[in-house]
């Protein structure tokens, strides 16, 4: 489950307002990047990666880049930076929404009995529905990984399954509960609540279908899979993309190269002491020298926006 404004085509409020705190040339570049790392978010999570990390390169000390670098770490599967970088938004931030995502990054690393720990935290009751949900999934995934799967069963046994809503969490919870009994062999009890589950998956992410389908001895066929693999095949044959990468790449050592002196942390847990300097002196700008946010993000999103051009899609 992941915040929505963070890492999505537009950057939200907070981040907008962390950004002018910066002086005006480092504030466009630091949005250029963010605004790139959420369009490549969906299709191809290493590459948003690397916006997101180019961009903390140049404004670690902002709890919004540092989340957007956790985010998109943990969608690219690298584990150990995600879950450094989710500490470091909490401290910053007090945003306690990433501990479900923490939790699922300590399970990939092998550590089930440290995702149970955070699915205990103090502040879970503090947490939205939606986060809570998917930390139970969690938490039940972790019991099934020491080979407690009754214990996952009755985890996921919650009055949310049988809940009447459109959110997005229903379907992967009755996902999870009907795996989890599959796996305890009640197959029977498994098909009902993979079925229950395709009932309320509208756009079929979780495959839930095609598991009852099997458990039903049917063989499901995806006839959108060629149109996929088509769509797949023009998108990595953009060579502009990966200009435009180097491009931003580029512009963001040509603003470290103009001072010498300005070291920018790319430790995920220390905030540089030079970054702050180069903070103070962004408050004491002019006031006709301040980044209009709203402008620069506007025209990143509109490809208008100065440097590199934005490839033709």
């Amino acid at each position: 489950m992941i915040p929505e404004g963070i890492t999505g085509a537009e950057l939200d409020r907070s981040v907008k307002a962390e950004l002018r705190s910066l002086p005006r040339g480092l504030a466009d570049l630091v949005a250029q990047h963010l605004v790139a790392s959420g369009r490549f978010i969906d299709d191809d999570p290493e590459r948003a990666y690397q916006h997101a990390r180019t961009a903390r390169r140049l404004a670690a000390r902002l709890g919004g880049v540092r989340e957007a670098v956790a985010i998109t770490a943990y969608l690219a599967e690298h584990y150990d930076e995600a879950l450094t970088e989710f500490r470091a938004v909490r401290r910053m931030t007090g945003n306690h929404e990433v501990l479900a995502m923490m939790a699922d990054c300590e399970r990939a690393l092998g550590r089930p009995e440290k995702a149970l720990t955070l699915s205990r935290d103090k502040h879970v009751r503090d947490l939205t529905e939606a986060t809570q949900v998917e930390l139970l999934i969690v938490a039940a995934g972790a019991r099934r990984d020491m080979g407690q799967t009754a214990a996952a069963i009755q985890t996921l046994q919650v009055p949310e399954l049988t809940k009447r809503t459109k959110a997005d969490w229903l379907p992967r919870l009755r996902y999870a509960y009907a795996d989890a009994l599959e796996e305890a062999g009640r197959e029977d009890d498994a098909l009902i609540w993979f079925h229950r589950a395709a009932g309320v998956d509208a756009d079929g992410s979780t495959g839930a279908a095609e598991r009852a389908a099997q458990l039903e001895g049917l063989q499901f066929t995806d006839l959108d899979e060629d149109d996929e693999d088509e769509d797949d095949e023009e998108y990595d044959d953009k060579p502009e993309d990966d200009a435009y990468d180097a491009e931003l790449e580029d512009q963001a050592d040509a603003l470290e190269a103009e001072d010498d002196d300005e070291e920018l942390d790319d430790d995920a847990e220390d905030d540089d002491a030079e970054l702050e300097d180069e903070v103070d002196e962004a408050d004491e700008v002019d006031e006709a020298d301040e980044v209009d946010l709203d402008g620069v993000v506007d025209d990143a999103l509109d490809g208008e926006i100065e440097g590199p051009e934005k490839p033709t899609e």
